[in-house]
């Protein structure tokens, strides 16, 4: 939870780097998406003070893992804890199989994609980005909503696969079920939904 220093009133952000990485760098990173209706972040100037609680919730990576696979899905800015849980998981865990499907409606509008192309690069990663509003020609990727053949395509042994979502609900929602249609059991499927904040 975060606000302006000595406001009542503070609003949830998702931590977007993992505790190794706060650590090193001796910041805390956060990723905001700003749009229309957003002019409540006006306060957020450099060197401003804010009032920080937290952290909270239950969207968290396990202590230990005990599946050889680990699937991120991730909508929009739900790629801030998705971002920090797959740095934690690829420092503690570099021999599992991790894969990240990530959707976002513009190209223009993905996070952090030179840092997952680059444990891409590496092979360390398979990354599955797709667009959903984005007609541009440049964009040679996937495109189109996260559905069954996204899934599909980076769900290789699904009673094994160890799966976080994040992002809108009907994402969260539409993900979960697919991913128990496709053999992934339940208690292997952790979710975090949020609203685009309004006014």
């Amino acid at each position: 939870m975060m606000g302006p220093h000595g406001a009542a009133v503070r609003r949830p952000f998702s931590i977007a780097c993992s505790p190794e990485r706060a650590a090193e760098t001796h910041a805390l990173e956060l990723l905001i998406a700003m749009e229309r209706g957003a002019g409540d972040l006006a306060w957020a100037t450099e060197g401003a003070l804010v009032d920080m609680e937290g952290p909270m919730g239950t969207f968290t990576f396990p202590a230990s893992l005990d599946q050889p696979r680990v699937l991120f899905v991730a909508g929009g800015t739900g790629i801030a804890p998705v971002r920090a849980m797959l740095d934690h998981a690829l420092r503690h865990h570099p021999t599992e199989q991790i894969s990240l499907l990530y959707s976002t409606r513009h190209r223009h509008e993905f996070a952090f994609m030179e840092e997952f192309r680059a444990h891409e690069r590496s092979g360390r990663l398979e990354l599955h980005p797709t667009v959903t509003r984005d007609d541009d020609a440049e964009w040679e990727g996937h495109r189109g909503r996260i559905g069954r053949s996204h899934f599909e395509a980076v769900l290789h042994e699904p009673s094994a696969t160890l799966c976080f979502v994040c992002g809108p609900p009907s994402l969260v929602s539409e993900s979960t079920a697919t991913l128990k249609d496709l053999g992934v059991p339940g208690p292997l499927i952790r979710t975090e939904s949020w609203e685009r904040a309004t006014g």
